[in-house]
């Protein structure tokens, strides 16, 4: 297993070193300049040049690329204009708030979408298999920002039975003491419990949010893969064996579906990653998607560069999960390795 690891691992060297060389030319040539933009709009040329020098990027590009190289070498991601503070800093403080949000929408979207297409293989044909189309089709046509903005429109301004999105927290309620990061683990770990429940009225919208975008491709893949082990031969016999209909779904035909499944969750959760940009937007939530967006319309390359690389990362640490899932899953694979 260790081998694996390690040999998955240095599979992933050159897709790092082509993200870095990627998202660097990337911030080089997309418009805006930066240097224009923090010398504020009355600067007169000369006032501009002297912040493009301050700033280095007067050198030519070959030049501030081994300059980028050399820092990220001693783990240094740079300078964040817009905060004034180390890119690495942002992120280690954000980072936590879209995890949060990614993996309750995940959870939330699994807890959902797996019974609904266990289900809806198990009664082809009922309603309940309807629904699961519909409600696959309805994931996959809405935008993630409008069923963001519907949420809140029904559930704040209407109803008014939702908080208003502005963040992680309230304006009377206090962080709790950090150990994860987690505003939900914190609480429950400090037995706070009016901080878990502001802090979760603050995720169950952008959480939902999140969970309907994720919910489709993973019910629809489950179904799908349900169906077609459900009309193998094993699946019959234990049938014929006098197996319960219970066993025989979940031991049998799900474990053996289970793996289509798995890899999904992968792409969903990098969608999910794309789709935090949008979400932190509309909610306000102070993750590193909206920090981002921040630092993109503002032309500073920095913490564009360390959010590519940081999601670069998660994709690369997810992959190397999903295949050692696989070996816990299949006996097949271990005995193969």
């Amino acid at each position: 297993m260790l081998k694996i690891l390690i040999g998955r691992i240095l599979t992933t060297i050159p897709a790092l070193i082509g993200v870095v060389v990627v998202s660097f030319l990337l911030t080089r040539v997309l418009p805006g300049d930066t240097a224009a933009y923090f010398a504020g709009p009355a600067a007169t040329p000369q006032a501009i040049e002297e912040v493009r020098k301050k700033l280095g990027l007067d050198r030519p590009l070959p030049e501030q690329f081994a300059s980028y190289v050399r820092d990220l070498s001693h783990g240094n991601l740079g300078q964040s204009l817009t905060t004034g503070q180390p890119v690495l800093s942002d992120i280690k403080a954000r980072l936590p708030a879209s995890a949060e949000l990614t993996l309750f929408g995940l959870v939330l979207s699994l807890l959902i979408a797996v019974p609904l297409g266990i289900v809806a293989a198990v009664r082809q044909g009922s309603m309940i298999d309807h629904a699961c189309r519909a409600i696959v089709t309805a994931g996959v046509s809405l935008p993630v920002f409008f069923t963001g903005l519907l949420l809140v429109y029904v559930f704040y301004f209407i109803l008014q039975i939702s908080p208003a999105p502005l963040g992680r927290l309230d304006v009377f309620a206090s962080a709790p003491a950090e150990i994860t990061g987690f505003y939900l683990l914190d609480s429950l770990l400090a037995r706070d419990g009016a901080t878990f429940r502001a802090s979760f009225s603050q995720l169950l919208l952008p959480g939902v949010t999140l969970a309907i975008f994720a919910l489709a491709p993973i019910a629809r893949i489950t179904r799908a893969s349900m169906l077609s082990v459900l009309s193998m031969d094993f699946v019959r016999t234990a049938r014929a064996s006098g197996l319960s209909r219970r066993k025989v779904i979940m031991t049998y035909a799900f474990r053996n579906a289970l793996l289509p499944v798995v890899t999904t969750l992968g792409m969903v959760f990098s969608f999910l990653l794309g789709a935090n940009v949008l979400v932190e937007k509309v909610f306000a939530w102070p993750g590193i998607g909206s920090y981002a967006v921040e630092a993109l319309i503002a032309s500073d390359f920095a913490p564009v560069q360390g959010f590519v690389l940081a999601m670069a990362i998660l994709y690369i640490v997810l992959n190397l999960l999903i295949d050692l899932s696989y070996r816990l899953i299949d006996p097949r694979m271990r005995a193969s390795s």
